[in-house]
């Protein structure tokens, strides 16, 4: 086993799973507060879209994580929802790829604020020694959603 190997053990066992309990708390929280309006998977496929742009059903199947007959479906209610579309592929008209629609990424766009808002009333009740701590932690919070970020975009586009 390598130095850096047992370096990464004692981290976690000093403190880094604590941190990544109270986040994966959170995320529960944050999934609790959301909207119902459409799937977890719906939203996350309308991110996934956002963020790579328009996809083939089947590349948004293995992102999602979901059987390309299932994605299919969940396709077909988000464009009944006018919050995707189908089109061609400008490389080859025989494939169909999904994009968002300007209604999707106002969904998007309202879904996060939402969030972030019923987020900001939990901190108001804080103290003020705990509000200074998470905006400190602010700029590593949003360095971690963006290394997941880079961590997605990589899987979508099958770079390893």
């Amino acid at each position: 086993m390598s130095p850096h190997a047992n370096e990464h053990s004692s981290d976690l066992e000093g403190g880094l799973i604590e941190v990544g309990e109270a986040l994966h708390h959170l995320l529960t929280a944050a999934v609790r507060q959301q909207p119902r309006e459409i799937s977890l998977t719906a939203a996350s496929t309308l991110a996934t879209i956002e963020r790579t742009g328009p996809r083939r059903v089947t590349d948004l199947a293995v992102t999602e994580r979901i059987t390309q007959p299932s994605m299919t479906a969940l396709v077909t209610t988000l464009v009944r929802a006018g919050l995707a579309e189908r089109r061609p592929d400008p490389q080859d008209q025989r494939v169909v790829l999904v994009a968002l629609t300007p209604a999707g990424a106002r969904y998007l766009l309202a879904r996060r604020r939402a969030g972030a808002e019923a987020f900001a009333r939990l901190v108001e009740k804080l103290p003020p020694a705990d509000v200074a701590a998470l905006r400190a932690a602010a700029p590593a919070l949003r360095h971690l959603h963006d290394l997941d970020e880079e961590q997605r975009t990589r899987a979508v586009v099958g770079d390893p």
